[in-house]
């Protein structure tokens, strides 16, 4: 019977005739199918090296340059299929090995499947644990990290890329977590942008590691998007947490957007200046101000709430006071479900705790650039996840 027989002309091509393998019905690849595919790709590396080889030969001995065979050496490849051993050949002044992609010893789709082990949170000895029934080959700690510096480039190119796009509404917050240095763990803040879109998807704009969350740090922060491109020319309101360096950096660089408080970060406040027994009580009433029907039944919720409170607990009927008219802004907008999404910084916190998930298993970070590349990662994953980017985007 005739048999159809393909031309594979190229490495990737290759690969993806062996990935087909992994579609076809078991019947028709029963046995060890990946070690027969192992097999092939070496033969075919071995093949076009000693034909590259072949060449080089015949044309120093056309130009008249001395060359002659010099044996081989054994390289190992690890792809997708496991470790694949390949026989190199050389001459005494020839080397093809850039035939196996220039000395390297992964296959770029390996790189990508280390990366997203790591960029899932898992630690760099777990991900070697994790590849080893898919490789057939553990990847040391060490192989990962080096990986992981890939990712390098990319987070440059997206603190530096220019913001074209614009929002509805931007929210400001800060996330602390952990790094080693010499005189042991220090605590250090993220802050994180995220927009609200026209489309009404949410994205992660960008993250800064800082000292602290003083003001100098925060409008050092806005500056920079401001000159990337976030001027906030269709912003309608700023949503921030109750920091008040925030606040200040915040009415420095975009002083005409009007600024909505968090009532999370609020509530929280208030009820930690109540005694336990009648906090159910006390954010009942305040539940009544932020979810009343408009501006007018709002202001008065918070006057009978404040009415009932202030001789029991004066400190937390101030907190609610100082700020009423700054986590009243959200009432301004006709769209109700607009008002859900501004009136706290929630979708930054539903993000941090993402971050705190997938670093717990890291324990603490060794370097600044090892958190930028987790952050980067964690941060551009959830982007996938509302619509608006690629993980691997620059």
């Amino acid at each position: 019977m005739k048999q159809n027989r393909i031309m594979i002309r190229s490495l990737p091509e290759a690969m993806a005739v062996v990935k087909e393998m992994n579609l076809a019905s078991q019947d028709e690849w029963a046995g060890d199918y990946r070690s027969a595919a192992r097999d092939a790709i070496s033969s075919f590396l071995t093949d076009r090296m000693a034909l590259k080889l072949g060449f080089h030969l015949a044309d120093s001995e056309a130009c008249g340059i001395p060359d002659r065979r010099n044996g081989h050496y054994m390289r190992h490849l690890l792809t997708e299929l496991g470790d694949v051993l390949v026989s190199v050949p050389r001459t005494r002044t020839y080397n093809p090995i850039e035939i196996i992609r220039a000395y390297t010893r992964r296959s770029q789709e390996v790189d990508r499947l280390i990366l997203a082990s790591f960029l899932l949170g898992l630690s760099t000895r777990k991900v070697g644990e994790a590849l080893l029934s898919i490789l057939g080959e553990k990847v040391s700690p060490s192989t990962v990290s080096r990986v992981a510096k890939s990712l390098d480039k990319a987070v440059s190119a997206f603190h530096r890329r220019r913001i074209k796009g614009s929002y509805l509404a931007l929210l400001f917050d800060g996330v602390v977590l952990t790094r080693k240095t010499g005189a042991g763990s220090v605590k250090r803040p993220v802050l994180v942008a995220l927009g609200i879109r026209h489309d009404g998807k949410k994205e992660i704009i960008d993250f800064r590691l800082a000292r602290s969350e003083s003001t100098d740090e925060w409008e050092s922060f806005l500056i920079n998007l401001t000159r990337r491109g976030l001027t906030g020319k269709e912003t309608r309101v700023i949503s921030v947490d109750g920091g008040q360096g925030l606040i200040s950096a915040v009415r420095a660089v975009y002083p005409l957007i009007p600024m909505q408080r968090c009532w999370a970060h609020k509530m929280r406040n208030i009820l930690n200046k109540v005694r336990k027994s009648d906090i159910k009580e006390v954010k009942k009433g305040l539940v009544k101000v932020y979810g009343a029907k408009n501006l007018r039944e709002a202001r008065s919720a918070a006057k009978r709430w404040s009415g009932t409170w202030e001789n029991i607990y004066p400190a937390a009927v101030k907190c609610l006071r100082d700020d009423l008219d700054d986590l009243l802004t959200f009432f301004g907008f006709a769209d109700t479900s607009f008002r859900r999404k501004v009136r706290t910084t929630n979708a930054i916190e539903r993000v941090f705790r993402e971050v705190r998930r997938r670093t717990r298993p890291m324990g603490v970070f060794e370097n600044k650039t090892s958190m930028e590349r987790i952050l980067y990662a964690v941060f551009l994953y959830e982007n996938i996840r509302y619509g608006v980017q690629y993980v691997f985007a620059c």
